[in-house]
């Protein structure tokens, strides 16, 4: 999958969950989801 259809496919992603959700639960799912991918990313460095 090349860098343009990765940021479709995660547009597309986002556009869906976000879909009958209040923007309460959306804000909650915007921070889990950063807190994850920051997390994995500390991880990744560390991995040992």
């Amino acid at each position: 999958m090349n860098s343009c259809a990765f940021v479709n496919f995660i547009s597309l992603l986002a556009c869906d969950i976000a879909k009958d959700k209040s923007e309460e639960e959306i804000a909650i799912l915007a921070a889990f989801f950063t807190q994850l991918g920051d997390t994995l990313a500390t991880l990744s460095l560390f991995k040992n």
